[in-house]
C-alpha cells in the first residue's frame, strides 16, 4: 500500500511540475529578456508577474504595474509594445487599449516572481 501511495505521490508531483514548464515554454525572446532584468531588479511588491491572454485574436503579454504612477505593459508576440493598459498618473494607462481589461481572454500566468 505505501508504494501505491508513493507512486501516486510521484506522479502527482511530476504532473506538478510539468505545468510550470508549460507556462514558461516558447515565451517571445523579449519576455524571456524581461523576465531576466526584473530578476537583476529590487523584489517588487506586488511580485512582479507576466500573463499570457488572447486580445482583439491574437496573443499578448501583460506585465502589471507595480507601483504608483508606473504604467503596465501590454506587448505582442512580436514584442512590440501595444499600449499601457493602466497605470500612469490618472492610473487609466495610455487610453490606447482602453477596451483590454473587459475584451481580454485565456488568461494565463507564464511567470512569477517567487524570492
Amino acid at each position: 500500500m505505501k508504494s501505491l501511495y508513493r507512486s501516486a505521490l510521484c506522479c502527482v508531483l511530476l504532473l506538478m511540475s510539468c505545468n510550470k514548464e508549460k507556462d514558461t515554454e516558447n515565451l517571445p525572446a523579449c519576455i524571456t529578456q524581461k523576465i531576466e532584468a526584473i530578476k537583476t531588479e529590487t523584489v517588487r511588491n506586488p511580485p512582479a508577474k507576466i500573463y499570457r491572454y488572447s486580445y482583439q485574436n491574437k496573443t499578448v503579454f501583460f506585465i502589471p504595474q507595480y507601483c504608483c504612477d508606473v504604467f503596465s505593459e501590454l506587448y505582442n508576440e512580436n514584442c512590440t509594445l501595444i499600449c499601457h493598459p493602466d497605470g500612469g498618473i490618472t492610473g487609466m494607462g495610455d487610453g490606447k487599449c482602453s477596451d483590454f481589461f473587459t475584451e481580454r481572454k485565456e488568461e494565463r500566468l507564464v511567470w512569477e516572481d517567487k524570492r
